[in-house]
């Protein structure tokens, strides 16, 4: 069942995919095709969280290898999605309220021409949001807070053509850069000090690292 983790991400990006390059063709049933895709990710969610709290409690924490994503000497960084009791929460969370909002918003934008255009945006949120809570190093997850801030440019400014919502893009452009920016530092320190950026292997290391590593990964 766990091994099914990564259509979490992938379904909803596929759909904004398709709703960026085929929305007008799909006319009056592009948003449906968003509120499917959270449908059947929610179920899959659902399906997974009850799976993982029939386990026992020792064996809660699971990790999905998709891919080898690059690996240059010892440094390897996978693809892989880390399942337990904290990101399936937050799973639930994101895939619920992510659908409840995709179906309000049908009735809501059914005025909008671009309407194709804001589901899309709204699947790629949900699904760089999956992403950021499933990773299982930091920088996949730095790809997915990445997503989020893209997605929430996007979806802020989406009604580009109103001096207030253009104005609010920006902000949340520059401020999230400031995250950015304290985020990716953290990644390049560990990478230099570990020598990798799996969960396990800063768990597992940063007990012995020297004392100004962890004070400067927690002020970044």
């Amino acid at each position: 069942m766990f091994e099914f983790s990564w259509l979490l991400v992938v379904l909803p990006l596929l759909s904004a995919l398709v709703l960026i390059l085929f929305g007008s063709q799909l006319g009056r049933f592009a948003p449906w095709l968003g509120v499917a895709s959270m449908g059947v990710i929610t179920v899959i969610g659902l399906l997974l969280f009850f799976a993982m709290i029939s386990l026992p409690v020792s064996d809660r924490l699971i990790i999905d290898s998709i891919y080898e994503w690059f690996a240059v000497g010892d440094f390897v960084v996978p693809v892989a999605l880390q399942l337990d009791p904290l990101s399936m929460s937050f799973v639930l969370l994101v895939t619920i309220v992510g659908a409840l909002i995709h179906v309000y918003s049908v009735s809501y934008m059914s005025h909008d021409p671009n309407q194709s255009r804001f589901f899309a945006y709204m699947n790629f949120f949900v699904a760089a949001m999956l992403l950021l809570v499933l990773a299982d190093n930091y920088l996949l997850l730095y790809v997915g807070w990445e997503g989020v801030g893209l997605a929430s440019y996007l979806l802020i400014g989406f009604w580009q053509y109103k001096p207030s919502a253009a104005a609010a893009a920006k902000k949340a452009f520059i401020v999230n850069r400031v995250g950015d920016l304290g985020l990716a530092l953290s990644v390049m320190v560990m990478v230099f000090v570990f020598g990798g950026v799996t969960f396990e292997l800063i768990d597992t290391e940063i007990g012995s690292a020297p004392s100004w590593v962890p004070l400067v990964l927690g002020l970044l």
